[in-house]
Formats: structure tokens, sequence, C-alpha cells
């Protein structure tokens, strides 16, 4: 019998993972001793390759450097970084997902975090986990020109001083509007950084409309491969690139337009995990070259319930297969799940 997924009573309590004395330490960090920054990105423990099995589960944790701080029906979600951060560490901490995407201040708020857990006697969460460098954001939600998603973040450079593991890179295209067509070019000249560095780079072509004032996505196999093929030849060598997109109807169709892997993306929070994973294991099915998922509101804010039980579910969908139902029986079961692991390394 499939498991029905519900909620009940139950509604994570992020105070309990992340009290707030943790989240407060973090500023004298910053203030006293920010050099611990760039130690703990020196001595963390990395990956010997990017992919264990081939497969891959990143969290997508950019959002606000765009100005994006919207999830669901709360219009300030993810403005909350007490919140934002928090559910961050939640995933990475206690579940088997294999990594962030983040942009500087992020990817540094987690350094120290790890550091001030480590120094309570715990276990580093970012040991053997994958740190992806969002490279642009400044592509300003509402702004004049926001369609040219200019480069403001981590480059090629500075990712791999940090010792990250790749870098991610947005291109919103409009056939009407020479603005995609400078992203295109800038993204191009990111993935030759990248290649010289040896680090994979991560790109997100999705078709862009002007509607009402504001630039939104719409997805089509169509648009899609056509998109498909122009990302995939960009930059010097495509021998480190992989696409981020969107699932859609016809999926099959625009695994079938490349042979570079494939993440999915998860978009705006739809507070209801069911059909986040439906949509992720259908994506998963469509072709051989679609390899994991990169998801972020739908994750760190998946409504009242607990963002490591919907990260363990997904990954069981990315990794093992498992099926809807197995996912939702997953995420009851996973709720609360090492809840202490950080608070009691804090004084």
């Amino acid at each position: 019998m499939a498991t029905s997924y519900t909620t009940g009573t139950y509604q994570f309590d992020l105070d309990a993972f992340f009290p707030r004395r943790l989240f407060e330490h973090i500023t004298e960090i910053r203030v006293d001793a920010p050099e611990i920054i760039l130690r703990q990105a020196q001595t963390r423990k990395r990956r010997s390759k990017l992919t264990i099995d081939g497969k891959l589960t990143i969290l997508a944790a950019d959002h606000p450097a765009r100005g994006v701080v919207s999830s669901g029906s709360d219009p300030l979600g993810m403005g909350n970084r007490h919140q934002y951060l928090g559910r961050i560490v939640r995933v990475l901490a206690a579940s088997t997902f294999d990594g962030v995407m983040g942009t500087p201040d992020v990817i540094d708020d987690l350094l120290i975090v790890d550091y001030l857990v480590q120094q309570g006697g715990g276990t580093s969460f970012l040991d053997d986990k994958v740190l992806i460098a969002c490279m642009q954001r400044g592509g300003i939600a509402g702004a004049q020109g926001e369609l040219h998603d200019r480069f403001t973040a981590y480059t090629a450079e500075s990712a791999a001083r940090s010792r990250l593991d790749g870098g991610k890179m947005l291109l919103r295209f409009t056939p009407d509007d020479e603005r995609a067509l400078m992203t295109l070019y800038e993204c191009a000249q990111a993935i030759n950084d990248l290649n010289r560095q040896e680090m994979p780079a991560f790109v997100e072509p999705l078709r862009a409309y002007l509607v009402d004032g504001k630039w939104v996505t719409r997805n089509s196999a169509e648009e899609l491969i056509k998109l498909v093929g122009i990302a995939s030849a960009i930059g010097d060598s495509s021998r480190n690139l992989w696409l981020k997109l969107p699932y859609c109807e016809s999926y099959e169709q625009v695994a079938m337009a490349t042979t570079l892997p494939i993440i999915l993306l998860g978009g705006p929070s739809k507070e209801d995990p069911q059909s986040t994973f439906q949509d992720f294991a259908a994506g998963m099915a469509a072709g051989a070259n679609v390899r994991g998922a990169m998801v972020g509101r739908n994750v760190i804010f998946p409504g009242v319930d607990d963002p490591a039980a919907v990260a363990q579910a997904l990954d069981d969908i990315i990794h093992q297969g498992a099926s809807v139902d197995d996912a939702v029986a997953r995420t009851i079961a996973h709720r609360d799940h090492q809840l202490r692991v950080l608070a009691d390394c804090i004084p």
C-alpha cells in the first residue's frame, strides 16, 4: 500500500537543531578572526572525485544574492539568515546529500559553522561534501538590465584558492535582447577559466520571457532542446561541462539533445515534497545522462517539514532509484534525525 504524504501536527523546529547562540557566534568569528574562513577551506577534506557513483545531489543556495528572498507563501522566507543558513546546515549535516552550491557569503558562513562544530568536539559536516561556487548573481531581480547576468561572485581562481569543487552560472536567453548574448559570451569565458583550473562548470540555460515587466521562465522540450545545443557548445572545451535543466513534458527528447550530464533544477517552492519527488523521479527516468539534481527552495523550505528528511528522500530517488512512495515513507521516517548533532557541540 502506498504511503500518503502528510505532516499531521508535525512542524520542524529549527532552533532545536541550529540554536540562536550558534548563529550569533558566526559574526564574532567574522569580526575577531576572519582568517579562520580561508584556513578552514584549506584544511577541509575533499573527495578524490566529483561524484562517487556518477550522480549528484546539490543544494542550491544562491537566491538571496539576486534579491530573491520569497519562498512559497512567505515573501521574506529566505531573507531570514538564521532560518536560511540553519536549514542549509540541516541538510548537509543530517542527510547524505552530496553538497551545496552557494555564493561566497553562504560558503563562508558554512565554513565558520563547521569550524565552531569541530571546536566543540563535533564532526565536520563539510568533509567529503561537494562545494560549488556561484559565479554570478549580477542580474538583480527587478533591476533595469536584469537579463544581463553579470559575474559578481566567485571567479574560477578564487574558487580554486578556496579548494571548491566547481563553478555554476546562469544563462537566461531571449532572442530579442542582446544582453542575453553578452551573458552567453561571459559564460564562455568563465568556462574557459574553470577549464584552466580543471574544475567542472555547471551551466543553467533557461528560456526567459518578459511578462508584465518581469522576467519569467517557461519550460518546453522544444525551447530546452535549442538551449541545450547552445549551452553545450560554449567555452573552449566541454570536458568539464554539466547542464542544469528544469523538468518538463517530453523530457526524453531533452535528454537526447546532448551527451553531457544533466542535473535537474527545482524552481520555486511548492511546499509539497511529493510533487517534487514525482518530477525528479520522472526526470531521472528520462535518460541515462540525467545524473542528479541541484535544488534549493523545494528542499530548504518544504512547508513545515524537515529539510533533512526531504533531502534524504530526494537523495534516495537520485542515488538509489527509490520510487515516489518510498521517498514519501523515507521523509516521514527521517524527520528530526540527528536533531541535536550541532546544538550539543555549542556551549
